[in-house]
């Protein structure tokens, strides 16, 4: 379903929901087996960084049940080829968190697969921790044939991590490795503008009829009579040329021929008609993120909107359905709604879910779109509650707009589990309100005394408790105090 927000695992989303050749492109920044944990940094009213974070997500992979069962799925499933390589991964790798973390990817890749249309493109962010690997899985699952570009995405001028005693050059730069399902696919060259030094030196050529500014460029063949390309007089100079004879006079009554001083001729090259330059597969000119950018949302692992926008623009055309199975904070649906694309975004945390909510919301105030696998009705929320209790309380603190608080730790809260802040005074103030968020059959009054203290302790305005509780008899009441 087009313009969706899913929460829950992608693999069981797109086997559920996502049809066979029903998406025109997908970008997917997947965990890189970091071995980090990745904190949600939210914002005071006045932009300072708050005391307001939680965990996104860790990415961090060891080899278990679950590993266990999806490697059984991977060597089962009806492409042999896949199950090879699945266990010929193994015997090299074992038992090993690189084995479980391809067993994750290569179960999604599979799914990605299935879903992109025969004209359709697949992105995949990655850095050097496990690109290598994945570049084997995405040969086996797409053929090698379809591999287009390993593009590199330079983040940085100069990174930090190297310093006094490191032992290896500055990293700077992402790569994205760039597949289709064919040999036709939705392709739109992108162009960036051309630089005021190379206008200077090259088109340095100026029409005294007109004022425009032109480049030359040969019109002889290349490869000469012995590739095809017509031989005949032009004007005293006998050459194999580029065009017929017809064309080379149609040029030249267009006044699109430039003559030497000797009479040999060359095709002008208009500054005012050129597209700019063709981007290639390395992209220098969109930095990352860093500092106080205006896009910045907190989240760990966000990407420039840029970014997204020349993936989008290039390999997709308006109406089409782009696809984030790892939607994070939603920087691809909000390009994708930015260009006049459909979208489809999933994500395993309400923290993400929430957070594209209301960045969608705020980038465009009349935006529709749906909410799938979040709770619709009580028995939802109290479902959630029962299974996920963090999820549950990152899903509360979104119905009344508050930021999750979890300090360095999901949990570490110190009775708070969400922050709003407000402004009411001439000065600007930046003031606090204090969420705590409990459910089940032993919510008690007690809690709202400890609610009542954390305001006191954290010098807040406000305290305001949100619950869904329920009876042993009943297992249906709830309220907001």
């Amino acid at each position: 379903m087009p313009n969706t927000l899913y929460y829950g695992d992608n693999l069981d989303v797109l086997r559920d929901s996502i049809a066979d050749a029903s998406i025109d492109l997908i970008y997917l920044d997947p965990p890189f087996n970091s071995k980090r944990g990745y904190n949600l940094l939210f914002k005071t009213p006045k932009g300072h960084e708050s005391d307001a974070q939680i965990t996104a997500f860790e990415d961090t992979w060891t080899w278990g049940e679950k590993a266990e069962e999806e490697y059984a799925q991977l060597i089962h499933q009806s492409n042999t080829i896949v199950s090879e390589m699945v266990q010929s991964l193994r015997r090299y790798l074992k038992q090993s968190d690189m084995m479980a973390y391809l067993t994750f990817m290569s179960n999604r890749l599979l799914e990605l697969h299935r879903v992109l249309k025969p004209s359709g493109s697949l992105y995949i962010h990655c850095d050097p921790t496990a690109s290598h690997y994945l570049k084997v899985v995405l040969d086996t699952i797409f053929g090698p044939e379809n591999f287009r570009n390993e593009i590199t995405w330079k983040r940085y001028g100069v990174h930090n991590d190297v310093g006094q005693g490191s032992r290896h050059w500055g990293r700077v730069h992402d790569v994205l490795l760039f597949y289709t399902m064919s040999d036709t696919p939705t392709w739109n060259q992108i162009f960036t503008p051309l630089g005021e030094d190379y206008i200077k030196t090259t088109y340095r050529n100026v029409e005294p009829e007109t004022g425009r500014r032109f480049a030359t460029t040969p019109l002889t063949g290349p490869g000469g009579a012995a590739k095809g390309n017509p031989v005949f007089e032009w004007k005293g100079h006998t050459r194999a040329w580029r065009y017929s004879q017809e064309t080379m006079a149609r040029l030249d009554a267009e006044g699109r021929l430039y003559y030497s001083r000797t009479g040999y001729v060359r095709q002008k090259l208009y500054l005012d008609e050129t597209k700019g330059v063709p981007v290639q597969d390395v992209w220098e000119d969109i930095p990352s993120l860093s500092g106080a950018h205006a896009e910045r949302l907190g989240y760990p692992t966000q990407k420039p909107l840029a970014l997204l926008e020349r993936i989008i623009g290039a390999s997709s055309n308006p109406g089409d359905i782009v696809l984030d199975p790892f939607c994070g904070c939603g920087t691809a649906v909000h390009a994708a709604e930015k260009l006049g694309r459909q979208w489809i975004g999933i994500d395993i945390t309400h923290l993400a879910i929430g957070l594209i909510e209301k960045r969608l919301k705020d980038a465009y105030p009349d935006i529709k779109f749906d909410v799938q696998g979040t709770p619709q009705d009580i028995d939802g929320a109290r479902d959630l509650a029962n299974r996920a209790k963090y999820q549950f309380q990152w899903w509360a603190c979104t119905l009344v707009n508050a930021q999750p608080y979890g300090g360095k730790k999901k949990g570490a809260d110190s009775g708070i589990d969400g922050l709003i802040y407000f402004q009411d005074d001439a000065k600007g103030a930046a003031k606090k309100i204090i969420v705590s968020v409990k459910g089940g059959e032993n919510v008690h009054r007690d809690m709202i005394a400890d609610l009542k203290n954390t305001v006191d302790r954290e010098k807040a305005q406000i305290g305001l408790f949100v619950t869904l509780w329920w009876t042993p008899a009943s297992r249906h009441k709830s309220g907001v105090s």
